[in-house]
């Protein structure tokens, strides 16, 4: 076994803890996967780097050595005052104990005056499509993030919409960024070992999304309700989305872009989305 291994062990037994399972705790101990994590964040002391959930600080130790800034957002207590205690001389480690969901992550960068933020984050499973969305709906200043989900979960964020993984949340990562798988990682990989494989994987923050919209937020609303209903026509599923007063409207509607009322919203590219929504707001004007 290599250095996370044993150093992972060495800190259970001094500081007589356990992972907590209803925090969806799995702590990495492969060295390969680590390395590869930090030669894909490609860090410099320009770089501030947001590490969510970084439990032991095993791979906050090669943050703070390659990046300007490391401020880690933990939830558990119990992890915070290990980090506090290991790294108590690390001046450019600012330790948060909160859940990230609460955070104004926004006044944090402003704070800090740094040109460029990534994000790093082993997520617990759970909560893995929350904390990225907030990441991307709130807007930030971010260059990337960097982080471990589930294997099935990895496949859903990185395709492209319309593709067979194709998920409610696949066309938002496809709108603020652009996807890539960077390593899969066994269940061997963390201590306690996870059911399911899982991947690293890269959303790089897009300058300007690549569609012209005209409404974002009724663009998401109608995914949202489509996917809702995923095994329906979207003649019947988009009517749950309130955006037409009759099915009659969003038939004419469907018409004018050329999109036939049979098909599932699955099958529909970010384009074919857009290309609704914008009619819609023209018809209002």
């Amino acid at each position: 076994m290599g250095n996370a291994y044993q150093e992972t062990m060495q800190l259970l037994k001094k500081y007589k803890i356990t992972a907590n399972k209803n925090l969806g705790q799995n702590f990495l101990i492969c060295d390969e996967t680590i390395q590869k994590i930090i030669e894909e964040a490609d860090l410099s002391k320009n770089d501030m780097v947001i590490e969510i959930g970084p439990g032991l600080g095993i791979l906050t130790q090669h943050l703070v050595e390659k990046a300007g800034k490391v401020l880690a957002v933990e939830i558990d207590q119990r992890m915070t005052s290990i980090l506090n205690d290991r790294f108590q001389e690390q001046s450019n480690l600012e330790i948060l104990q909160e859940d990230i969901l609460k955070v104004d992550l926004k006044k944090k960068i402003e704070e800090n005056h740094f040109k460029t933020v990534k994000v790093v984050a082993n997520l617990p499973y759970y909560i893995t499509t929350p904390i990225i969305m907030k990441l991307l709906e709130d807007k930030l200043e971010l260059e990337n993030i960097l982080v471990m989900v589930q294997k099935e979960v990895a496949d859903r964020l990185t395709a492209i919409p319309g593709e067979k993984a194709t998920g409610a949340i696949t066309y938002a990562i496809y709108y603020y960024s652009i996807a890539k798988k960077v390593i899969s990682v066994p269940r061997e990989s963390f201590i306690p070992a996870p059911d399911v494989t899982s991947e690293v994987i890269k959303l790089n923050l897009r300058k300007e999304p690549p569609i012209k919209l005209k409404n974002e937020d009724i663009l998401f609303r109608l995914i949202k309700t489509a996917f809702m209903q995923r095994r329906k026509t979207i003649s019947n599923s988009f009517m749950n989305s309130g955006l037409w007063r009759e099915k009659q409207e969003l038939l004419k509607t469907l018409e004018k872009v050329k999109i036939s009322p049979n098909e599932r919203a699955e099958n529909l590219t970010l384009e074919q989305f857009a290309s609704i929504i914008n009619t819609i707001e023209n018809e209002k004007n």
